[in-house]
């Protein structure tokens, strides 16, 4: 699915949030160019949820978002891929950007339309995608789950499996969605982070390591974790608990 298109192939108070993604995230600088693994350029999936449900925030959100994608595009070897889903049943992706601006425009044309969660078509997409060619992982952005989370868990498998983690930035608090989330994030290796309105300009902080990540590996995040500590460290760490509990 290189192109545009559908993807139709297989109770804590606000301020311990506040203090939950403070403790996560820091200011992450970019990554010098040519870290790829491999050789190779970096992928990461940005995933989002763009149903109703998030309208409130979306039109407010939309500036954070365009830093968060004008950062990732500053760092050197990686390609970034939009995906989202809304309305009925559409589940659609675009080409893979390595320009921000171009990135930009794409995410600025998504307007929110009512309608179910499709989380795991974006896994399945996913999967599909890597099995094309090698992506270094998925970031979500949403604030609910309408799905049979064991077929998620077993999609995260799979993507765990062929070493695609996913980074689930979940907006609010609502408690299924966490414990979701949550499982999607340890099955594929990835981590589980929740914002609220207070905390939500620190995520572009966030995204930075993980694009260090999808860039450099763990290894990379493990040279920023030990040179800047913040984001990097968090997520450094998070990926490591993960794959302690996996081996266990």
């Amino acid at each position: 699915m290189a192109g545009k298109g559908d993807v139709t192939k297989p109770g804590t108070s606000g301020q311990s949030y506040s203090n939950e993604v403070d403790s996560f995230l820091r200011k992450v600088r970019d990554l010098p160019a040519g870290t790829g693994g491999g050789g190779q350029r970096g992928r990461l999936i940005f995933s989002l949820d763009a149903t109703a449900s998030r309208q409130p925030s979306w039109d407010q959100a939309m500036d954070l978002q365009a830093e968060m994608f004008s950062q990732t595009g500053n760092l050197g070897g990686l390609d970034v891929q939009l995906a989202y889903y809304r309305g009925f049943g559409e589940c659609k992706a675009s080409r893979w950007h390595s320009d921000p601006k171009a990135l930009l425009k794409a995410m600025t044309a998504v307007q929110c339309l009512a309608g179910r969660t499709q989380i795991g078509r974006l896994l399945q997409h996913a999967r599909s995608e890597n099995a094309k060619k090698k992506v270094s992982a998925l970031v979500f952005i949403g604030d609910c789950v309408e799905e049979d989370v064991d077929e998620l868990g077993h999609l995260a498998g799979e993507l765990k499996l062929v070493g695609v983690p996913c980074f689930i930035f979940q907006e609010g608090h609502e408690p299924m969605a966490t414990r979701a989330f949550d499982q999607i994030a340890r099955l594929s290796g990835g981590a589980h982070c929740r914002f609220d309105a207070g905390s939500a300009r620190q995520l572009k902080d966030l995204l930075g390591a993980v694009a260090v990540y999808a860039s450099g590996g763990l290894k990379a995040l493990s040279e920023r974790s030990t040179r800047e500590g913040g984001a990097a460290k968090q997520l450094h760490d998070r990926l490591r608990l993960s794959d302690h509990r996996r081996g266990s």
